[in-house]
């Protein structure tokens, strides 16, 4: 519980200190001049991606009880942080496939995070009970309605 809670805490950091990381690492580690353009145009990317799939993880009903994020969400923005870390080494000899994996990873972290929220925002009841939250299903109708069934209101006109 405390890994999941760290995540949920780390996700609205992550979107400003990744895109900053990419900035530092090609200071720090030396990149060409073509490597700066690069920078410019992903750190944007990174900083709206990781906002957008935040905000999609922080709307399910789950986290915002548990006040934190799903095991999946743990393994796919782990992966997701590590391989934009390893991008801001900038080591040409394995740049180009960590920057595919990376984007792979993105699409699925967020296609991941619209399914989850999609999942739990189907229709249920959310009890609140003494050992937490409680979800039932919605119910089926007693009898399926008919297209017959018509009530009539007649309106009646009291003139004094």
């Amino acid at each position: 519980m405390g890994l999941r809670h760290f995540f949920y805490r780390w996700l609205i950091p992550a979107a400003f200190v990744l895109p900053l990381w990419l900035l530092i690492g090609w200071i720090v580690f030396g990149a060409n001049p073509w490597a700066l353009l690069w920078v410019f145009i992903s750190g944007p990317i990174v900083l709206v991606w990781q906002l957008v799939v935040t905000l999609l993880v922080r709307a399910r009903g789950t986290v915002r009880a548990e006040r934190a994020v799903s095991w999946t969400d743990v393994a796919l923005f782990g992966a997701w942080h590590l391989a934009i870390v390893a991008l801001g080494v900038f080591d040409a000899r394995w740049w180009w496939p960590v920057l595919g994996l990376t984007i792979v990873l993105g699409i699925a972290l967020l296609w991941v995070a619209l399914w989850q929220l999609l999942r739990e925002a189907r229709p249920s009841v959310v009890l609140s009970t003494v050992e937490g939250y409680m979800s039932v299903p919605p119910q089926r109708p007693a009898r399926p309605s008919s297209a017959h069934d018509v009530i009539v209101v007649e309106e009646t006109r009291h003139d004094s």
